[in-house]
């Protein structure tokens, strides 16, 4: 009852439903995330895990994860700052490591940070690999202007000016930030009430934001100026109900129409193009869509919630492959949320299971 009731809602709505699991973290470096000894030496079987398996060409690798603090060496304390800490009564607390809470959503940037929005810690964290320490290299942004929290942020997309765009739900507003993290005013509309997914098209300087509760697309110039809407509440093509995530790539937008259980495929001026997608009981259906990513080969990766699956289609929306099912051993998950691709890397944001999982594309041929 309480998945049922879990799944129904959309991603901006998670809460914590679930315990996380233990993290397990592979010997590849992740994006040039430095990882502690100790877990280095935990790694198990899962590094050498493949999609399809054996005998069939392998397509896909597990390469590692993102949790936190603990993709990071942490740095120890001297022994003058244990004393001093014993002294005042704090010898006896141990550090609380910070982790991945309710992850929804993400993108790498050109330098190689990650980025992942956290609905359940109402923050951004900003992973960098360059950085070898646990207080360097792991960075949470939780303010959208000097007094403002964030409260529900869901979607995250590179901006103009090397910035950063997130999208909040119960702020209503897409949020700008700098490459350092310092807001840099809103995105807000009177019709705007409630922005899940955000994609934006580099070459025009347009923002499209997914409204779940307006079932339309809303579309903005990067001075943050409306353009135009499309589609709204219904069935039909280029139409939607509860749209959440969105990609765009190659000059066409990609919508999870969620609760029309079905991926629609728009040109940039909103045309409708095709969909693909269907409500069923079988691998390959998509009754839950989210989170929705295209590779270099075309292929499209979609994020199917209420079966736990990442599902895998051709640019023409065939059916290729599977990963996943339901748990929280590596290459399952539960009740996962956003999807992104850079460089080859497929990361899926696993979200009740509090970590970000990320496959090594092997290419088609």
């Amino acid at each position: 009852m309480l998945r049922l009731f879990c799944i129904c809602l959309l991603p901006l709505l998670m809460t914590a439903c679930a315990t996380a699991p233990t993290v397990t973290v592979p010997r590849d470096d992740i994006s040039g995330l430095l990882l502690q000894a100790g877990q280095l030496a935990a790694a198990g079987d899962e590094v050498g895990l493949v999609w399809p398996a054996a005998p069939e060409k392998p397509r896909y690798r597990y390469v590692g994860q993102l949790t936190g603090e603990e993709n990071f060496v942490v740095e120890s304390r001297s022994l003058f700052q244990r004393a001093i800490s014993w002294l005042v009564g704090l010898g006896s607390k141990k550090h609380q490591l910070r982790v991945l809470q309710r992850p929804q959503n993400g993108y790498v940037a050109d330098d190689g940070r990650i980025f992942v929005t956290d609905v359940s810690r109402g923050a951004v964290y900003v992973f960098d690999g360059r950085q070898p320490t646990a207080s360097k290299g792991l960075q949470i942004w939780e303010y959208a202007d000097e007094q403002t929290r964030l409260i529900t942020p869901v979607g995250i997309v590179a901006g103009a000016d090397n910035g950063i765009l997130v999208a909040d739900a119960d702020l209503g507003c897409v949020i700008r930030f700098d490459n350092n993290g310092g807001p840099q005013g809103k995105i807000c509309h009177k019709d705007l009430l409630r922005p899940t997914g955000l994609a934006r098209d580099a070459a025009q300087g347009l923002i499209y934001i997914a409204d779940s509760k307006a079932h339309d697309i809303k579309v903005f110039n990067d001075e943050g100026r409306w353009i135009r809407t499309l589609g709204g509440h219904g069935e039909q093509e280029g139409l939607f109900n509860g749209p959440t995530y969105l990609n765009f790539t190659a000059g066409r937008l990609y919508v999870s129409d969620t609760l029309n259980a079905r991926i629609q495929v728009l040109d940039g001026e909103g045309r409708f193009l095709r969909s693909f997608g269907r409500r069923g009981l079988y691998l390959g259906d998509t009754p839950r869509p989210k989170g929705v990513a295209v590779d270099r080969d075309g292929n499209v990766y979609i994020v199917e919630s209420y079966y736990d699956y990442l599902l895998i289609f051709n640019d023409k929306g065939e059916f290729l492959l599977p990963v996943g099912g339901t748990g929280n051993s590596i290459g399952r998950f539960f009740l996962p949320g956003g999807v992104w691709v850079r460089d080859d890397r497929v990361y899926v944001a696993d979200t009740f299971n509090g970590r970000i999982v990320i496959f090594q594309y092997l290419g088609n041929t």
